[in-house]
């Protein structure tokens, strides 16, 4: 593992944040394009050094799921690999996951927290309802690891002990997908175990997921990128940027993850993977689009361009109005 002062040294302007006319803020990172056949096609920065890839790695757990078992109707098995807003159908689908296999909320582990979308959890807590193990975004995660372990004859009281056979397999496939060993593990925010990977192995995952329906439709992979590009409400919901661009680009498979990571890849393996250094969520949707749209992958006759350049830029407001724009700095 890269000592972090190397990513730092090494890493590569990604957005700006423009106020009036001067650039008040710089986003560094590391990013990759790759081409169908795997090959970089643009580099940023160093996307070989080792990092946390967070929630985007939600759909090769769920894929995981699946070679073990995990059997659900598609809209469910997105929500497995979702970072949900707390909407309603998000919790019913969790509820829904849970109930198929006898079971109800009281079985999961993942940190109590308040619904993500802003709308619902204005609802939950005019409810007098407070932080819950169901809202929390990794809820639909939780539950199709609860039911995988149902499905497989595990312990499911254990499920996130690293060395579970649900968490083996999660770490073994990871390192399949994304042709990098994990170099190192810890607990991510909802309490699963957490495996590293490397910018390239990440986007070099999703390629291999999002192509599946075409190469191997039968695949797991391809269940769950069937699963999250029809069903992209369950994966995130509201207008969120990963929602927004699976309604998009048809066939695309995309998910967003916690300090500042990003990937997105389109059904003939072209794929985009980058990670925001300070971590922060403003700049995503720009520099998704500006690395979609140097791949070429806007340019195809079915994508609904104006939701996609929606996202091009994010305001910066003065006084309530847009006065400048975080965009992209390549």
């Amino acid at each position: 593992m890269l000592h972090p002062d190397v990513s730092t040294r090494t890493a590569a302007p990604l957005a700006h944040v423009v106020r009036g006319e001067l650039v008040e803020s710089l986003h560094r990172g590391h990013l990759v394009t790759l081409a169908p056949d795997g090959t970089p096609s643009l580099v940023l920065g160093d996307p070989g050094v080792t990092m946390w890839p967070r929630s985007t790695v939600k759909p090769l757990q769920a894929v995981a799921m699946v070679r073990h078992g995990l059997d659900l109707p598609e809209r469910l098995l997105a929500l497995a690999a979702a970072s949900h807003n707390g909407e309603p159908e998000h919790l019913a689908g969790v509820r829904e996951i849970l109930a198929g296999v006898g079971l109800d909320e009281q079985a999961l582990r993942n940190t109590p927290d308040l619904p993500w979308g802003t709308g619902a959890r204005r609802d939950w807590l005019a409810a007098g309802r407070g932080e819950e193990p169901l809202a929390q975004n990794c809820s639909g995660k939780h539950a199709a690891m609860i039911a995988t372990c149902v499905a497989a004859g595990w312990d499911r009281e254990h499920y996130l002990d690293p060395d579970h056979p649900l968490q083996v397999a999660i770490r073994e496939t990871i390192e399949e997908f994304a042709g990098v060993p994990v170099a190192t593990a810890t607990v991510d925010g909802c309490g699963a175990p957490l495996f590293s990977t490397t910018v390239t192995g990440l986007a070099r995952a999703f390629a291999r997921v999002a192509a599946a329906p075409e190469r191997d439709p039968e695949a797991p992979e391809a269940k769950v990128a069937r699963a999250m590009s029809v069903h992209p409400q369950m994966v995130a919901g509201g207008s969120r940027p990963t929602t927004t661009l699976m309604r998009a680009i048809p066939g695309l498979v995309a998910k967003d993850g916690a300090d500042g990571v990003f990937v997105a890849a389109a059904g003939d393996g072209r794929a985009v993977a980058f990670k925001i250094l300070d971590g922060s969520e403003r700049p995503l949707a720009p520099v998704m689009v500006a690395a979609l749209d140097d791949l070429g992958v806007l340019a195809g006759a079915e994508v609904d361009r104006d939701a996609v350049e929606s996202l091009r830029e994010r305001p910066v407001l003065g006084a309530g109005r847009p006065i400048g724009a975080i965009r992209a700095a390549f």
